[in-house]
């Protein structure tokens, strides 16, 4: 799902999600950006105790909460070439290993992946790996931005008058 800042790629994903045979299980949301690198692969597939300095207990990852369901990955664009490596595996195999971890473990999610920056260009430039694109690219939808989008204002101004009338 591409498109500016702001313009609902998480509503979409959570329209596709609720509108799937996945809907009763969970829809999880990770914002890439907003997480250190050093972080994003912990808070993706988990961590053994004593698997890095503060790792002071075992940690279930996103891809094992959300198995069964969703994972939105916001901002893809935003991850490392290391971490983009161990994500096509695991998009590929369905396996992944927790950080300090000695098994593979499998997980059947459902990925979707946001971006507001262009995926293709980054392929190009190299600085995001052409496997993983072609890997996440198999339905793109570009959601424009509000600006273009006139008659949606409307229904958000209703949407919002009723969600505040109720509290």
């Amino acid at each position: 799902i591409t498109g500016e800042s702001g313009t609902g790629k998480e509503m979409v994903a959570r329209a596709i999600h609720f509108s799937s045979r996945r809907a009763s299980a969970r829809f999880l949301c990770l914002n890439c950006a907003a997480i250190s690198a050093n972080l994003l692969e912990s808070e993706l597939f988990g961590h053994e105790k004593g698997a890095f300095t503060g790792a002071s207990a075992a940690k279930r990852g996103k891809v094992e909460l959300a198995s069964g369901g969703t994972l939105f990955l916001d901002e893809i664009g935003d991850i490392s070439l290391a971490l983009q490596v161990r994500l096509l595996r695991f998009l590929q195999d369905r396996d992944y290993q927790p950080l300090g971890g000695t098994r593979a473990e499998k997980a059947d999610v459902r990925v979707v992946v946001a971006s507001h920056r262009d995926l293709e260009t980054m392929v190009h430039e190299g600085t995001f790996r052409e496997d993983l694109f072609y890997r996440i690219n198999v339905i793109g939808l570009e959601v424009p931005p509000l600006r273009e989008r006139g008659g949606d204002i409307l229904l958000l101004a209703q949407h919002f008058v009723e969600h505040f009338a109720r509290k």
